[in-house]
């Protein structure tokens, strides 16, 4: 009896070991600094893990600089309220920082000294999302499309000067992200799809559909892995959802449900960790990466509603949020392809950045 015991003793433990439970990791709200002044809308952010600051696209209000150490806003970078700034792209290797803006400038400016380079020039209609392509040297900016579809802006990080467009057929293309090797991947909301673009060529080499994901918005690469992560807000047919596409074939390998209004997803290789930031559902959902073609959701953390654009620290692993008191003034108009009650006014002094950490 005893020797049955010891041996069944022993297979359930060999049955844990092979599989283990996924970790609870308890994110949780570590701080919340409001920033004085008059609110406005906002858009991306964006870390300087080197400088330990976070870069703010506080539309309207320009791009403001805020120091993590001290919690506060110490520059608003010149030439930037004006153009309305959607949020910075920094580029170490060349002391190089960008504002993309609402009326379709890039404001460069130093890195070193947030001093900016010359006047904001000028690409083309709304300047949205942008990323380096560091395998070309090259910046592609989104521009806001039409009918016809959407361009790609594409400028030399080292002279500043635009060498050419990309010609995408989406009218909605939102973030994107490169493979470091000469690909870029752009999410497309209104195709429902992802396109591939030669960043020498400056060519759309392949659009893959992404069934599963109704209004593909948020996009992040995991490039070890040749992995896509996607953010899609849903659709009458589809629930908002994570779906992982790979970056080789097109192929959706996973997807799962998420919270409603998607804008950023972060992933991060030292925690295996996949987040999606959701401002309609006021929730940042994440998952574990168990390999290649296989997640786990770990938890969903409440958040405040529209809390939608996130950044991770890749030192201390702190995410950072930011979020308003908001209202949707039924006189104004509303993005109703977002939420029919999605605000469109925010009160002054609630502009607030919000640290969040595991415990």
């Amino acid at each position: 009896m005893m020797k049955s015991c010891k041996i069944v003793g022993l297979f359930c433990a060999s049955v844990l070991v092979a599989s283990p439970a996924f970790a609870f990791d308890g994110w949780h709200l570590d701080s919340a600094t409001a920033i004085p002044g008059k609110t406005g809308s906002w858009d991306g952010l964006t870390v300087d893990a080197d400088g330990n600051r976070l870069f703010i696209g506080h539309r309207k209000q320009g791009l403001q600089v805020f120091d993590l150490a001290s919690n506060k806003v110490v520059k608003l970078i010149d030439k930037t309220a004006s153009g309305s700034s959607n949020g910075a792209l920094l580029i170490p290797e060349f002391d190089l920082g960008i504002s993309t803006n609402e009326n379709g400038t890039i404001t460069p400016f130093k890195l070193s000294t947030l001093n900016t380079i010359g006047e904001p020039i000028k690409l083309g209609n709304e300047a949205d999302s942008s990323v380096y392509d560091p395998a070309t040297k090259r910046i592609f900016v989104v521009l806001d499309g039409d009918k016809t579809g959407a361009d790609l802006a594409v400028v030399d990080a080292a002279t500043l000067k635009m060498v050419g467009k990309v010609k995408l057929p989406s009218r909605k293309p939102q973030s994107l992200d490169v493979d470091e090797k000469g690909n870029l991947f752009v999410a497309s909301r209104d195709m429902e799809a992802v396109h591939r673009v030669d960043t020498k060529t400056m060519k759309v080499t392949a659009t893959w559909p992404a069934p599963g994901c109704g209004q593909t918005n948020g996009l992040a690469m995991d490039n070890g892995n040749k992995r896509i992560f996607l953010g899609c807000r849903g659709n009458a047919k589809v629930k908002p959802s994570f779906a992982v596409m790979n970056a080789e074939t097109g192929k959706v390998v996973y997807t799962s449900e998420i919270g409603g209004g998607n804008d950023s997803v972060i992933y991060d290789a030292d925690l295996k960790r996949v987040f999606l930031g959701n401002g309609v559902g006021a929730v940042l959902n994440v998952f574990e990466q168990v390999n290649a073609d296989t997640y786990k959701p770990v938890e969903t953390l409440g958040t405040r509603q529209g809390m939608r654009s996130f950044a991770m620290h890749p030192k201390t692993k702190k995410i950072y949020a930011i979020s308003a008191e908001g209202s949707a003034d039924a006189s104004r108009k509303i993005t109703t392809s977002v939420s029919p009650f999605y605000a469109n006014t925010f009160f002054d002094n609630t502009f607030t950045v919000f640290t969040f950490t595991k415990k």
